[in-house]
């Protein structure tokens, strides 16, 4: 893999212009459609709010959660609510994850991470593997956290490698910076080093870090 490129102190405009940048690439690239997987939580939502002002072929571009609550989409905890809100009125679609989903490759994966190394719903005592045969699997949290204490939906390790770019966003926190260069640096084994060293392994997934 090639060196892991970081930026620090980026504001969501210039995420965006990032976003927009890769995305038009993309949808340049084929006359189809693009599927693009996104994170939830807080960070996310302020960059895709510039990103939906910029002038890209929405109506070409599938979005995937990473990972979703298991609650209703009009719950304030469910992801897939807050991304076809914000979405959809611009054309694209958001595509709802199940366990019966056959995610596509994407044309990029664009990650959070939590202080502990988890992405995605994958947390560190559920032991994510690489070879793991399902795209999409079903899990509970253990602990539960208190601000969402509900199952999980989430794609697999192979999922969120089955792409062409990586985009992490940390939003601006040095502790998890640490557990990800750590990680990076092959120092720690959860979640975030396990998905870099599979991209490390294919050799061929560019990786850009805005801390």
């Amino acid at each position: 893999m090639d060196p892991i490129t970081f930026v620090h102190g980026a504001a969501a405009s210039v995420i965006a212009d990032w976003l927009e940048a890769r995305l038009a690439a993309a949808l340049e690239a084929t006359e189809g459609v693009v599927a693009v997987t996104i994170p939830g939580g807080s960070t996310p939502f302020p960059i895709l709010g510039e990103l939906v002002k910029r002038e890209l072929d929405w109506a070409r571009l599938d979005f995937w959660p990473n990972d979703d609550r298991i609650v209703p989409e009009d719950h304030t905890a469910s992801n897939t609510g807050k991304m076809r809100a914000l979405l959809e009125p611009a054309g694209a679609t958001v595509c709802a994850l199940s366990e019966s989903s056959e995610p596509p490759p994407f044309a990029l994966t664009w990650l959070g991470m939590g202080p502990d190394g988890h992405i995605a719903s994958l947390f560190p005592n559920i032991d994510p593997q690489l070879d793991d045969p399902q795209s999409v699997r079903r899990l509970t949290p253990d602990p539960l956290p208190e601000h969402a204490p509900f199952d999980r939906i989430t794609l697999t390790l192979p999922a969120l490698l089955k792409t062409g770019t990586i985009l992490f966003t940390l939003g601006g926190a040095s502790d998890k910076r640490e557990v990800f260069e750590q990680a990076a640096e092959g120092a720690n084994d959860l979640p975030i080093a396990r998905l870099l060293r599979g991209a490390g392994a294919r050799g061929d997934i560019p990786v850009t870090c805005f801390t």
